[in-house]
């Protein structure tokens, strides 16, 4: 008789997104019931905060603050304490305005009469402009006189960004809605650090979150949890859950995967890690998770699991019997049955027209394809299978989900969350959804190449793309052209104008920071983001600060970038960011203060037609790039 397949429990561990879940268990959840598995899934981040930011929530904390003698409180702590009756009052409403339940409570957010206002307010007043034809208010800029349930969701979010000042500052110093416990984790070479906050006696924080764990296990009786940890801010927590499930329940096995595992513990070798996790894999999770499943039915050894460590007499050992892995064809649809769709928060954090499609709204995430068509930029892990191994569906495959997904879910908006979705994918997929008079919202990120003609761009509106992000980088073709990212800042004025022209809001992925970028870089590229702005070729941007990863291009070969890594230290756990000596010497923290104030206020239309030196501190060089080389270059198209 042949043992039936084993209950799998997937879940979502603090902290990822509140507005939409992140798709991981989504899409494994999908699979395994696709292949007859009984697998359920929950989101534990979402359930924590929403225990947290509740009146039993804020009671809890305010019981931990009585017992901090006054002259050890903070400003925002006391603040918290003065207005707490405020807050004990409005919590509830606050929390039912942003999960859509109840919008005419943005009157009353809107006032500036209704919500207790702390420390994260005074970002309202942040980088405006004396200029600005708003009168320096920024909220007007960003939503315009009808926007009022967009301005009540950024007052609310400031709100809870308020309340999780104080939690962090008088409960958990760890706390924070994305970066949570951030540094046990990231990059770090040995498991000491996070050895310690395991063992240490739990905050209110970690005893909510045991509490919802047990009440997850119990309801589910699960034989598998599976942890997905997309990000270093989700690994303490997965830790936790893990903890707690070993103490109660030791013969559920529990397994370790995800973003943060296939790029920073490919080289694990600290034995600890099992104490808490019977397995990690790495790589997409399908093929491992079906040969755990058949180890555990007793039809497959140790010895033929897929891309797995596990511990063997106190040592780690990772296990590969080389199999195909699922095709992308193949993976199934996703599926939210089990996730509380009604009660994500959408939150609106940034003003950033673009950075707000993260945080507002429940989008469906989507992969078009699997890995990257380009896969040749030099800062970027294309070793990696998640970017090296490219693979397609159909457009009929892809349309046929996005219909499940819809039927399923009751919402039309999609979040593509492709590395860079692939031209010809995406104008098969529009003409299928044209075909099938399928209306959907979509957006996601590209490569800003010479394919993306204005009649595609057009194409693109019409099948329901509202925004697309790509990478401009360091907008310099000298630095372009060492990154390998295949092309020019000619270039991307005339696909981003295309887009603009289809209405199709434009948002700039930027850098700095790169291998021998010069200061006279930098403001050359400012310049070409003014001139990018000002000829209303992109609509969003932000500038990130360049980051060395092991599995990159510059990681692996840094001579060929002019620079010299600091060696690492030995590693038995964390493995990612690698330092690095630039002899330009360039202090690129200053740098990048100004690049983003010169973003916040291109984004509002202030300063586009004044000299970038301006948003310098101290004396720079004038900028190289003609003032008019934008206009030349879309004149010329």
């Amino acid at each position: 008789m042949v043992s039936p397949s084993p209950r799998v429990l997937s879940l979502i561990p603090p902290m990822t997104q509140l507005n939409t879940p992140y798709p991981s268990t989504a899409y494994i959840t999908g699979f395994l019931r696709s292949r007859g598995v009984p697998a359920v899934q929950e989101d534990l981040a979402l359930a924590l905060v929403l225990r947290l930011f509740s009146v039993a929530g804020l009671k809890a904390i305010r019981e931990r603050i009585d017992a901090i003698p006054p002259k050890k409180r903070s400003a925002q702590v006391h603040g918290f304490v003065e207005q707490f009756e405020r807050y004990l009052a409005t919590i509830t409403p606050t929390i039912a305005f942003l999960q859509g339940r109840d919008s005419t409570v943005s009157h009353r957010i809107c006032s500036r009469n209704f919500l207790p206002e702390g420390a994260r307010f005074a970002s309202l007043e942040v980088y405006v402009d004396p200029g600005d034809p708003y009168g320096g208010d920024p909220l007007a800029w960003a939503f315009g006189a009808l926007g009022q349930q967009d301005r009540a969701r950024h007052l609310a979010t400031l709100y809870l960004n308020d309340i999780a000042d104080v939690l962090r500052e008088a409960v958990d110093e760890r706390f924070e809605f994305v970066r949570y416990a951030e540094s046990l984790a990231m990059s770090q070479p040995t498991f000491e650090p996070l050895a310690k906050a395991l063992a240490a006696p739990p905050t209110l924080v970690d005893d909510t979150l045991q509490a919802l764990t047990i009440d997850a296990i119990e309801r589910h009786q699960p034989e598998l949890v599976l942890l997905s940890v997309p990000f270093p801010g989700s690994v303490y927590a997965a830790f936790r859950i893990a903890q707690t499930i070993k103490a109660r329940w030791p013969h559920i096995k529990t397994a370790l995967g995800g973003g943060f595992v296939n790029t920073e513990l490919r080289e694990l070798k600290e034995p600890r890690v099992f104490d808490y996790f019977d397995f990690v894999t790495l790589d997409d999770g399908e093929k491992p998770i079906l040969a755990l499943l058949e180890h555990l039915q007793g039809k497959r050894s140790t010895s033929r699991l897929v891309r797995t460590f596990v511990r063997e007499e106190g040592q780690v050992r990772y296990v590969n019997m080389m199999e195909a892995d699922i095709p992308f064809e193949e993976v199934g649809t996703p599926t939210w049955d089990g996730l509380p769709i009604e009660r994500y928060l959408s939150l609106l954090d940034m003003l950033n027209p673009m950075h707000r499609l993260w945080s507002d709204g429940r989008w469906n995430k989507l992969t078009v394809a699997h890995g990257c068509y380009w896969k040749k930029c030099s800062f970027c892990d294309v070793t990696l299978d998640y970017i090296s191994r490219y693979e397609t569906a159909s457009a009929e495959t892809l349309v046929d989900r996005i219909e499940a997904i819809i039927a399923e879910t009751g919402q039309s908006g999609f979040h593509f969350v492709d590395e860079a979705a692939p031209p010809k994918m995406l104008r098969a997929l529009a003409e299928e959804l044209l075909r099938r008079n399928v209306a959907i919202s979509w957006w996601g990120n590209i490569r800003f190449e010479k394919s993306f003609t204005p009649e595609l761009c057009q194409l693109l509106a019409d099948s329901g793309c509202i925004a697309i992000s790509g990478g401009l980088e360091v907008a310099s073709d000298r630095l372009l052209k060492l990154m390998k990212k295949g092309v020019s800042v000619e270039q991307v004025a005339r696909v981003t104008q295309g887009f603009t022209e289809a209405g199709i809001l434009v948002h700039a992925y930027l850098m700095y920071g790169f291998p021998t970028q010069t200061v006279q870089d930098t403001v050359d590229a400012l310049e070409y983001v003014r001139q990018l702005f000002d000829n209303g070729c992109i609509q969003s941007g932000f500038f990130h600060r360049f980051a060395c990863t092991v599995h990159s291009p510059v990681g692996q070969n840094p001579e060929e970038y002019g620079v010299e890594l600091i060696p690492l230290p030995e590693v038995s756990f964390a493995k990612n960011d690698v330092g690095f000596i630039d002899p330009t010497g360039v202090d690129h923290d200053a740098m990048g203060e100004a690049l983003n104030k010169a973003l916040y206020n291109y984004m509002h239309g202030i300063a586009l037609d004044e000299d970038v030196r301006r948003w310098f501190y101290g004396r720079v060089p004038r900028p190289r790039v003609p003032r008019n080389f934008i206009a030349r270059a879309l004149a010329a198209r």
